[in-house]
């Protein structure tokens, strides 16, 4: 039986979603707000990110070391990430600790302190993330073919940002971007677990409603047009492997037509389920995997989509078998698509990529933490509604609605194919 979901906007504007859970003495609680990469322009890129990691540094009420030991002593789990639309912070606590949270997100929600010296200290931390980075094949050909994607929309950089940027950007630049957008208006708090929620939204109120309701923060609203006609790009660097990436345009995740194409990318590539969590299913039996591994033209095939605001991408990433050419293995890929364009996929291997479909959904929906997961995810780009549909909506999927969507966004105009070629010195990150 599903849990009933309470929800309440607060007279500030702060979305508040409560599910009781009395299964374990725990409570999940997280808080997402409506800011990520692509909220940011030229000159800002990964200050998002970069706030993330500043509201880690403590308030004057929760100094930073303090409010670490007392999570871990409590027993509890914290932590936080910044995405393309969003931004969000979760703890999982005992039960009976939780207000120790409940305390500490409203007090950072208004009170971070972005102390010149601890900015400096995290311009160090994240510039050697971003370095760690560009001694990874994968995240340089990732950058660069995201780059190629977007040449309009902010969804053009990574969330952790360009070097240059993060040379540059101030502490009144991040402090200014932690006022434009953590506010109460822009902000959904997701709580799920062994809790009653007349008491839990009392308390809540107690905490929040005096924040003061900000302006509505301004968005990128440049879309990308069209593409037209394929793109590549060649990326060059270190190591002995050859990788391909090869993306499609498709639509934002409250686009119907999202859930052919998870269906349609399980087919291909492998289970795929839009959640940061999950795995644990394998790809064997994806058309793919049977074309370029069993094959030995690939080392790997996995593929994946993502839930977004905005049109984002389809994404296959193949590690190349070392005695065959990119021209063979891309030939074997538009021939599995042109099969399903040209014909509709059978009834038993439909059924059977949409049960990996909805088992990889339902294993990243069962615990108290995911629930309270996706009660905010949800809400960044759809609302809840669209995840208790779901299941239902996967399981209606049809032979001729994964044709009609690999017809629709899997186009060769429509794609953009990135290689990354080892120079042969170094070794592969």
């Amino acid at each position: 039986m599903q849990v009933p979901l309470i929800r309440s906007i607060l007279p500030n504007g702060l979305t508040v979603l409560l599910k009781e859970i009395h299964t374990a003495p725990i409570i999940s609680h997280w808080i997402w707000y409506k800011v990520g990469s692509r909220d940011e322009s030229s000159g800002h890129t990964g200050i998002s990110h970069w706030v993330e990691h500043m509201l880690f540094k403590g308030t004057t009420t929760f100094p930073a070391k303090v409010l670490d030991k007392a999570i871990s002593r409590d027993g509890g789990y914290w932590n936080a990430m910044t995405y393309l639309d969003w931004t969000t912070f979760f703890e999982t606590m005992p039960a009976d600790k939780i207000d120790l949270v409940l305390r500490m997100e409203a007090d950072r929600m208004q009170n971070g302190l972005f102390e010149p010296e601890e900015v400096a200290s995290e311009r160090t931390v994240i510039i050697s993330e971003r370095q760690g980075g560009e001694n990874e094949p994968l995240f340089r050909l990732s950058e660069a073919l995201q780059a190629e994607a977007f040449q309009v929309h902010s969804y053009h950089h990574q969330v952790i940002g360009d070097m240059k940027d993060l040379q540059v950007i101030q502490r009144e630049d991040l402090y200014s971007h932690y006022s434009t957008y953590y506010v109460p208006n822009n902000a959904v708090l997701a709580i799920a677990g062994d809790f009653e929620s007349n008491v839990m939204m009392e308390r809540i109120r107690e905490l929040y409603e005096s924040i003061s309701t900000g302006p509505e923060p301004k968005r990128q609203n440049q879309m990308e047009p069209p593409q037209g006609s394929e793109r590549r790009v060649t990326v060059e660097g270190p190591g002995e492997t050859t990788f391909i990436q090869m993306s499609h345009h498709i639509p934002a995740a409250s686009n119907p037509d999202i859930l052919p194409l998870t269906v349609l990318d399980s087919l291909l590539t492998g289970p795929s389920n839009l959640n940061v969590f999950g795995g644990g299913i394998t790809n064997k039996t994806s058309r793919l995997y049977r074309a370029l591994v069993e094959s030995e033209l690939a080392i790997s095939v996995q593929g994946g989509i993502h839930a977004t605001i905005d049109p984002f991408l389809q994404n296959v990433t193949i590690i190349l078998h070392p005695q065959r050419t990119v021209d063979e293995v891309l030939a074997v890929v538009d021939t599995e698509i042109r099969r399903i364009q040209d014909a509709p996929p059978p009834v038993d291997e439909l059924s059977r990529a949409v049960k990996q479909a909805r088992a990889l959904f339902a294993y990243g929906s069962e615990s108290i933490s995911n629930q309270a997961f996706w009660m905010g995810y949800s809400e960044m780009f759809a609302d809840y509604n669209w995840f208790l549909t779901c299941l239902d909506k996967l399981a209606a999927v049809t032979p001729k609605d994964v044709q009609r969507v690999a017809q629709k966004y899997l186009g060769i105009q429509n794609r953009i194919v990135g290689v990354y070629l080892p120079t042969g010195n170094g070794l592969d990150g």
